[in-house]
């Protein structure tokens, strides 16, 4: 793996040709061809058994036509299960990959006791058809080449951290360490086909070897995790307005994103999908940043049952050892697991996707000063009140600890949200977020018991807004700003309107939102911030694309001024950036529309959640018409 000719010609797909798939523990990624080119088991932030996806060598799974072959895909409706239809000059086949859950999970325990079990099936549709199937696992990012053996059943490995067992309906071969087989399908005459199922399951070096689910089982087991998602979708779809099939669709992603064993939500399902192709910033997602499953709680509050809100906050209560004071500082993320340390590291024997380098595990921004993770944390426990009940006293002194954190901790540099690797400033962005905290900590208030300060925090709250108001604001940019006292736009800036420091409709909110539609976007999308100005303020090399979030914040503080026809307009198109599974990546490439970073990113899709529903609401007040919520009993669509 470390011999790589430098200029070694390589195709990658593009980060849109990838499908996700789900069990709530771990995610795989399946290019539009079948094959299988990222898998982390047992967790999302476990080492890969196939990373293609960022090296040739790296391992995959694929199933496919021999010969030439046209392409048709989609999630099975209420569902994260693919079906990929392959049409070929000799018939059609159709390919279906589950991370299947355990055997009549039904609707908030979908994830409990993952299986880390992937079944594939595929069945002939009309003619006949040759498949062939190649599975390279290639653990710990590629650099186990384990050893294969061929059982009665299918295959198993030996050596490394990991064991697999492997069934097939069809014989395999074993050549350097790859599983090899092909065969032919043939649709019968009434039109059900033939059709093979292959499962591969994981364990642990030191349990008992795997058991895999029978070839013929396959397709049940299959059918068994579709009616597991679709109870998830049926019992909790609350949304009914005009965009609620992307909404579902988006919520369904951001489930497929929750850590089912302790309430953790990861940022993305990958590491090290660049920023920009080629370059340096390739950053590891695969962890439970605040902000990110903080947004994500309020967005599955539109688009489903939000109650895996318990579980979240149980998460980040436990995580932080039950104190978020001053003097028990909270990270701004955590393994999934409740880890503290996620230092980082250089894989440095895998290329990247399309060279770009370095591909990187942990994130080293787990131990940086980001003082809006307070805001985001209390508003989702705020919106959530209602369902939480009575408070746990342990999580009444967490939530009051956050609130005095950010009442003595406001003054402070950061380095904002955008996690700024350069000197640390007074983001304005930051300063918001911490008023958002003592804001939600005064109405929480109630439920708060003993640990309640209302009159302390309200006035707390108060000093923080006019700081915001007389420094935030930049007179010669006629908006407001990224930090005190300067003068460079952020799109951070658009939060102010959207968590209530200011409306929309106040005249230097309409500045700010008109600032940066003018001055920081690239053909219409927005930027996060600008690197043109000599040394790059984030401390980093290179450029990055436009982002998906923060195009959508514009689209949502559009509505919220009264602009729904803009908004709208922006929305269609930043929606029609999603690929055509309806997935979204962190950034969008304004030159060629390519997607761009980690995949599929929680981030863009709270947006979209977010926007559609600020769209509809504005639309709503405009016409009288309320959009209300859909009927309980509308049927889930068949397989």
């Amino acid at each position: 793996m470390n011999n790589h000719g430098e200029h070694e010609p390589i195709e990658y797909e593009p980060i849109a040709s990838y499908g996700m798939l789900s069990d709530c523990s771990s995610a795989a990624l399946v290019s539009r061809t079948g094959s299988i080119d990222w898998l982390c088991l047992p967790r999302f932030d476990s080492p890969a058994v196939f990373a293609r996806l960022l090296d040739p060598r790296a391992g995959h799974w694929s199933i496919r036509p021999a010969g030439r072959f046209e392409i048709t895909r989609r999630y099975l409706p209420g569902t994260l299960v693919l079906e990929t239809t392959f049409t070929t000059p000799t018939g059609t086949v159709r390919l279906r990959d589950a991370l299947v859950f355990a055997a009549g999970q039904r609707g908030h325990e979908l994830g409990a006791g993952a299986p880390h079990e992937l079944l594939r099936s595929v069945e002939a549709l009309s003619g006949s058809v040759e498949i062939v199937t190649a599975l390279c696992p290639r653990p710990e990012y590629g650099l186990v080449r384990p050893l294969l053996r061929i059982t009665d059943t299918g295959a198993r490995s030996f050596g490394g951290p990991n064991q697999f067992a492997v069934s097939s309906p069809v014989a395999l071969t074993i050549d350097d360490a790859t599983l090899s087989a092909s065969f032919t399908l043939r649709a019968g005459e009434s039109g059900a086909g033939e059709s093979a199922g292959f499962c591969l399951v994981w364990a642990a070096a030191e349990s008992a070897p795997p058991q895999t689910c029978a070839a013929a089982a396959v397709p049940s087991r299959i059918a068994d995790t579709v009616a597991g998602w679709r109870s998830w979708e049926n019992e909790h779809d609350i949304y009914g307005g005009p965009r609620r099939e992307l909404i579902r669709l988006s919520s369904r992603v951001l489930k497929g994103l929750t850590y089912k064993p302790t309430g953790a939500i990861v940022a993305a399902a990958t590491t090290s999908l660049p920023e920009q192709v080629g370059g340096e910033r390739n950053w590891d997602y695969r962890y439970a940043w605040i902000r990110d499953a903080s947004l994500t709680m309020q967005a599955l509050h539109i688009g489903t049952c939000p109650d895996e809100v318990t579980d979240f906050v149980s998460f980040m209560t436990s995580s932080a050892g039950g104190g978020a004071s001053s003097d028990d500082a909270l990270q701004i993320m955590y393994g999934i697991g409740g880890a503290h340390d996620l230092s980082e590291r250089a894989l440095g024997h895998l290329r990247g996707w399309h060279d770009s380098r370095p591909v990187r595990v942990g994130n080293g921004a787990w131990d940086q000063v980001q003082l809006d993770v307070y805001g985001e944390l209390l508003d989702a426990i705020h919106l959530y009140r209602d369902r939480l009940g009575d408070l746990h006293p342990e999580i009444q002194r967490f939530a009051a600890g956050l609130a005095d954190a950010a009442a003595a901790r406001w003054r402070e540099r950061d380095a904002g949200m955008w996690e700024m690797r350069g000197e640390p400033q007074h983001h304005v962005s930051s300063k918001v977020q911490c008023w958002v905290a003592l804001d939600r900590a005064v109405r929480l208030a109630p439920s708060l018991g003993e640990f309640a300060r209302p009159d302390q925090w309200a006035a707390e709250r108060d000093r923080i807004r006019q700081a915001v108001l007389e420094r935030g604001w930049s007179p010669s940019r006629e908006a407001f700003v990224q930090a005190f006292d300067g003068d460079e736009l952020d799109a951070a800036a658009l939060l102010m309107s959207i968590v209530g420091f200011l409306p929309a409709t106040d005249p230097r909110m309409r500045a700010t939102i008109e600032a940066i539609a003018r001055d920081l976007t690239q053909d219409g999308l927005v930027l996060r911030y600008r690197n043109d100005t000599g040394v790059n303020a984030d401390g980093l090399n290179g450029e990055e694309g436009t982002f998906v979030i923060c195009s959508f914040w514009l689209a949502q503080c559009l509505a919220q001024a009264g602009e729904v026809d803009r908004a709208e307009a922006l929305f269609d198109r930043l929606s029609g950036y999603a690929n055509d599974l309806g997935l979204l990546a962190e950034q969008i490439d304004a030159a060629n529309g390519e997607l761009l970073g980690n995949f599929p990113q929680a981030f863009s899709h709270v947006g979209l959640i977010n926007a559609a529903w600020e769209i509809d609401q504005a639309r709503s007040k405009q016409t009288g018409t309320p959009a209300g919520p859909v009927d309980a009993t509308t049927p889930a669509t068949a397989i």
